[in-house]
Parts: structure tokens; sequence; C-alpha cells
């Protein structure tokens, strides 16, 4: 679901781990685990934590990312400028709808006979 959903982000768009979970029902920090193991073929660098900041590891990545976008970073260039590209919430839950629906018809639950 976490992918699903970074996977609906447009250039230009971001939110935050607690954005993604609030939607999802999971915590931060398992938005967060679940985008450092599995976020890679994902827009990974739209999802930020609540200051906008990213790990020290994949600022110089996601530097050449937002600039590549246009995306606002405050004056030290470390952190976007959520406030200018943040998806609010009532919009990523309407996007969380479809997102849920098509990955409940793909895996069905199933059904135990006695």
């Amino acid at each position: 679901m976490i992918l699903r959903l970074t996977e609906t982000l447009a250039e230009c768009e971001a939110v935050t781990y607690g954005d993604l979970g609030e939607v999802t029902g999971l915590g931060p920090r398992e938005v967060g685990r679940i985008m450092a193991q599995y976020g890679s073929a994902v827009p990974w660098w739209r999802v930020t934590n609540a200051r906008g900041e990213l790990p020290p590891h994949l600022l110089e990545r996601a530097r050449q990312l937002w600039a590549a976008e246009g995306m606002p970073l405050t004056a030290d260039g470390c952190r976007l400028r959520l406030g200018a590209v943040r998806v609010p919430l009532p919009e990523l839950a309407a996007r969380f709808a479809p997102v849920g629906r098509d990955l409940a018809e793909q895996d069905p639950p199933s059904t135990v006979e006695p």
C-alpha cells in the first residue's frame, strides 16, 4: 500500500512518513522502514520526515532529484519546503481509496473449506 500510494505522487508533490501512516493506518517508523527496504523503485525523494528531511545518505541524490523537479528547498538546501509541496491529507486519502480497492481485487482473501 505504501509503495502504491507513493507512486501517485506527481512531480513537485511530497508527503511525510506520518502522512502515509495516517492514511494507511501504519506508524511513521513503519512507513520509513518500508520505504528503506522497498522504496527504491518508487519516487522515494517525495516522502520525507515531518521537517522535510531525508536520511543523510540519501540527501545528495535527493537534492539532484528535487532540483530536476523544481522542488522548493529551505535556505540551507537540505530540506523540502513542505508547506509549498505537501499533498493535503484529504487529497492523499482520496488517492488511497482506489489503491486499496485495486490491491483488494488483486489479492482476494482466501477461503478455507472444512
